[in-house]
């Protein structure tokens, strides 16, 4: 029985991996247009301007963002204190723009490529 519960719960395990790694890529949007949208809603002010984060108001979204469908599920069922951004204030289109913006980020520049000024 307790063999029977263990491959079980290693099937169940294996079923939820391919799920995960089978995820729909993210629909094209506009990085241009996201990072209008990406100001003017706001997200900047938790977000900060590069999509950097804080500690203090929220999660660094750049570089590489959480795969699309759950970036999409948190802005519109949050599981924090961040506002819903329900389908009435962000369309599918937006929110798809937005993504892209976010997606388009650099990573922070190598302490290397950093200039120092004279």
């Amino acid at each position: 029985m307790a063999m029977k519960r263990t491959l079980l719960s290693c099937l169940l395990l294996l079923g939820a991996c391919a799920i995960a790694s089978a995820q729909s890529p993210a629909p094209a949007g506009d990085a241009a247009n996201g990072h209008t949208l990406f100001m003017a809603d706001g997200c900047y002010q938790c977000h900060g301007t590069v999509g950097q984060g804080s500690r203090s108001t929220g999660p660094r979204l750049a570089p590489n963002p959480i795969p699309y469908e759950g970036f999409a599920q948190q802005l519109r069922k949050p599981a924090n204190i961040m506002p819903p951004y329900t389908a009435l204030v962000l369309s599918d289109a937006q929110l798809a723009d937005i993504y892209a913006y976010v997606s388009s980020l650099p990573g922070p520049a190598k302490a290397e490529d950093v200039k120092i000024l004279h």
